[in-house]
C-alpha cells in the first residue's frame, strides 16, 4: 500500500507529507505466519539475531502522529516532527 510519487520533471516528492498517506490498519493487513527455522547460519551477527524491524514498524508513524494530536489538538501532516 505503500508508494513514493516523483515528478519526473522537478524530480521531488509529490506526496511528501502525512495527508495522502496510507496507513493500513489491522483490519487491512493478512493474517500472518512467524515461523523460526533451527539453523546454524554462518553469516549471522555477533548477538545472534536477525532484525526484522520493518515489520514490526508499519503503522508507529501514524500512531505517534495520533498520540501528538489527541496531547495537543494539532494535526501534524509533515515529517520529522518537532516540539516546533
Amino acid at each position: 500500500m505503500e508508494q513514493t510519487v516523483r515528478d519526473p520533471n522537478l524530480a521531488r516528492y509529490t506526496n511528501a507529507s502525512l495527508t495522502n498517506y496510507h496507513v493500513p490498519v489491522n483490519a487491512e493487513i493478512p493474517d500472518m505466519t512467524v515461523e523460526f527455522i533451527d539453523e546454524h547460519d554462518p553469516c549471522i551477527n555477533a548477538v545472534s539475531v536477525k532484525g526484522i524491524g520493518e515489520i514490526s514498524i508499519v503503522g508507529v508513524t501514524a500512531a505517534v502522529s495520533n498520540a501528538i494530536f489527541h496531547v495537543t489538538g494539532r494535526r501534524l501532516r509533515d515529517l520529522p516532527m518537532t516540539p516546533n
